[in-house]
């Protein structure tokens, strides 16, 4: 077609006078005519002039108008060509073999002028609606083609980051089954430093590349921590509190973690939103539920997050199974569930808990049969072994190149100047909360410095004297004495030196704070009970209630605290 609406008809008819009357017809309408008299010299034409539109007469010499159709839409392709035939014949039977050879519609002899114009208009909004159509699939398949390529790109990444962890180990089972490029079940873990391993399975809300978004953030900070050696509860906080911030409302991820403890056979879980765990009993065969007590993470801000978990003792060869609703959702083809009942069926029929996990994907996936699943499929096996059975490249990695600090020590002055325009509280704790193990007693912490550093400060640089703080009257006069001496103080120090260690159980951090002062008589009140009345002579006694130890040294102006950890396992 040259111009906006003008057509290139064919037309293919012996009869010259049908065929004369057809090109009138069909160049008053405006459109463009090449003829053939038979069907060879049709099919030349087609290949030759490319028309966009054939009229065909059904009986012609040397190749009928069907033969000449069906090599006509061959040679068409994907082009819609309409073929339009013109026959005499009016049984049903030969009507039928003209639709079949490939025409489109027919067109009875003798010729109506207005049905002609009608169809051949019908035909060319057929064509440039079938164009539009071709070329938006071809767009199509170029955005999807661009989408892949970047999905790949994308896919890379986010298995760089969600990589598999210490899932290789000996006494751990898993499958992930995704439903796209990318899955909307995460399964990430590691072995602390401590020799714990942690597993982690997230379900995310949605499939493919929005839940991805979550998934990457969520493995970073897994192994990012673990690896350090930051406890479960700490992991737990951190992810729910970045998923909260980055995640849009409604998209969130239901997850189960685990801490198992080799060393003391025993096993930590926190359950958010994904269906009951099963703990396998080795000895007696006997399965038991672990329901899910809290919220998924990303919904509740870091304020209202709990993180209270349960704790089960284990025997050797005891086995943990967690799953994605994925397992309990499937459907077969009549559109039933799996459900739960059927899970603990397998569970009830295990003869071979080596076998377990195998029999429960064959159960799953014999139920789906051939239907397209809607869900990802999750499923993971944790055995406790003994410690040394537990032993992996990932373990080792940990180990060696991320273990962070064990043992460190830091001193830290603060002068006049200083005293009357920072407080050097936060700037400390902020150092020790990132110390595996410490950022749970974040609060103990920051009683623990407030009170030393005030007695420094107060007691032993500003020489401030405590029962002043009796009454209402003296109390007022306390704090404007300690405004007025810090205005006018121009010499004078405190020196922190904080030490820490850790052992197989937790750790201890040292804590000295020395002052320029001439010190005090602590003797008097080191050995007080903690008091909860009154508006002084609590410092002491209260920092010896949180700590392992308390001493002071010399004439009082240094004093030593030790705080001791223990693992959360």
């Amino acid at each position: 077609m040259t111009d906006a609406g003008v057509l290139k008809v064919l037309i293919a008819d012996d009869t010259d006078s049908d065929r004369l009357i057809l090109e009138s017809i069909v160049k008053k309408e405006g459109h463009q005519v090449v003829s053939a008299c038979d069907g060879m010299e049709a099919v030349a034409c087609f290949e030759q002039e490319q028309p966009d539109l054939v009229l065909l007469d059904a009986l012609m010499p040397r190749l009928d108008g069907f033969g000449a159709a069906r090599q006509i839409k061959a040679l068409a392709g994907e082009r819609l060509v309409p073929i339009i035939f013109l026959t005499s014949l009016t049984d049903t039977e030969s009507l039928v073999q003209c639709l079949d050879a490939g025409g489109d519609d027919f067109l009875s002899k003798p010729y109506n002028r207005f049905i002609l114009q009608a169809k051949i208009k019908a035909f060319n909004r057929m064509r440039e609606m079938h164009g539009t159509m071709l070329e938006q699939r071809d767009q199509i398949a170029l955005h999807n083609e661009h989408l892949m390529q970047e999905q790949a790109v994308a896919k890379q990444v986010f298995d760089n980051i969600a990589h598999t962890g210490c899932l290789d180990a000996s006494n751990v089972k898993h499958f992930l089954s995704p439903l796209a490029v990318f899955n909307g079940d995460v399964i990430v873990a590691a072995v602390r430093p401590s020799g714990n391993m942690m597993v982690l399975l997230g379900d995310f809300t949605g499939h493919g590349l929005p839940a991805a978004i979550g998934a990457m953030p969520l493995a970073s900070t897994f192994y990012g921590m673990a690896q350090k050696g930051f406890s479960m509860v700490d992991i737990l906080r951190e992810i729910n509190q970045k998923l909260k911030q980055i995640l849009p409302i409604g998209v969130f991820c239901c997850a189960t973690i685990i801490d198992v403890n080799f060393r003391k056979q025993k096993i930590k879980i926190w359950n958010g939103g994904l269906p009951d765990c099963y703990i396998l009993r080795n000895k007696t065969q006997m399965v038991e539920a672990v329901h899910s007590r809290h919220l998924p993470l990303g919904v509740l801000s870091d304020k209202d997050f709990k993180d209270d978990c349960v704790h089960f003792e284990l025997e050797m060869g005891d086995r943990f199974y967690m799953w994605s609703d994925g397992i309990i959702e499937a459907r077969n083809g009549s559109g039933d569930m799996f459900g739960e009942d059927r899970l603990k069926a397998v569970f009830d029929r295990c003869t071979d808990p080596e076998r377990l996990f195998e029999d429960i994907l064959a159960s799953v996936q014999g139920f789906i049969g051939d239907k397209e699943r809607d869900d990802d499929l999750s499923l993971i096996e944790v055995e406790m072994v003994a410690p040394d059975d537990v032993i992996t490249k990932a373990r080792e990695f940990t180990r060696h190149s991320g273990a962070g600090l064990m043992e460190w020590s830091l001193e830290f002055e603060v002068k006049p100047s200083t005293f009357r325009v920072f407080d050097p509280l936060p700037l400390l704790l902020n150092v020790l909360v990132e110390v595996p193990g410490l950022r749970r007693h974040s609060g103990s912490l920051y009683t623990i410095l407030a009170e030393l550093y005030s007695n420094g400060l107060e007691h032993g640089i500003l020489r401030l004297d405590s029962s002043w703080k009796k009454t209402p009257e003296g109390f007022t006069r306390y704090y404007e004495e300690r405004t007025q001496r810090l205005a006018e103080l121009h010499d004078g120090y405190i020196r922190f030196n904080l030490a820490h260690q850790t052992s197989d159980d937790g750790g201890t951090l040292t804590i000295r704070v020395l002052d320029s002062g001439k010190g005090f008589a602590f003797d008097a009140n080191i050995n007080n009970d903690h008091k909860t009345q009154g508006y002084s002579g609590r410092g002491i006694p209260l920092i010896r209630t949180m700590c392992h130890s308390l001493r002071y040294l010399g004439t009082g102006n240094e004093v030593e605290v030790v705080f001791a950890w223990e693992n959360d396992q």
